[in-house]
């Protein structure tokens, strides 16, 4: 069974945390919700917090087959700086391993290194970024192993997305039927 790693950081966006992690589990995929600063409950941008399942500390690439970063401006510079999210996601690039940011998260993509030519963002999160590969037309960008999005309303879209790359268009369009998903083209 394929499994995404999830990590939380102090002000991420809710709206795309937990549409990703809803998206991806409805097609069985195991997610791993993780703390970034060790607290089991971490606070979002808007006050909403969520219980995760573990600490970062202890996750390695080996673990999981993707990690996938929620946006959120607060969250997302935490996820610039931290260390141990730096070096998993250095660590995944380096193994070939899948990538995914929304919204503000291709920030701390770029800080990473990893970070290909073409990609989306939240269209003011562009500035602080750059590479100069960003593209506005589409909900959901794909260079080599990196998949980012554009924010909010288009997180059910990226984990569609998620599970075509790491089950195949019939999972895909199994969840996005559940969904009545149909603007995600």
């Amino acid at each position: 069974m394929a499994v995404v790693l999830v990590p939380l950081a102090t002000g991420f966006e809710e709206i795309e945390a937990i549409s990703i992690i809803d998206t991806i589990r409805r097609s069985s995929i195991n997610v791993i919700v993780a703390s970034v600063d060790g607290n089991e409950d971490v606070r979002g941008a808007h006050g909403i917090i969520i219980k995760t399942d573990k600490s970062i500390k202890n996750i390695s690439a080996d673990d999981i087959d993707m990690i996938v970063l929620p946006g959120g401006w607060g969250g997302t510079k935490i996820l610039a700086t931290d260390e141990k999210v730096q070096s998993l996601l250095k660590e995944m690039d380096a193994k070939g391993k899948q990538i995914g940011a929304i919204c503000a998260a291709p920030y701390a993509l770029e800080k990473a290194g990893v970070l290909k030519e073409k990609f989306t963002c939240y269209p003011s999160v562009k500035e602080d970024i750059e590479n100069t590969g960003y593209d506005a037309t589409k909900k959901v960008v794909s260079d080599k192993n990196i998949l980012t999005s554009q924010g909010p309303a288009t997180a059910i879209c990226f984990g569609l997305e998620i599970v075509k790359i790491l089950l195949g268009e019939e999972a895909k369009e199994k969840v996005k039927t559940g969904l009545l998903a149909d603007s995600c083209e």
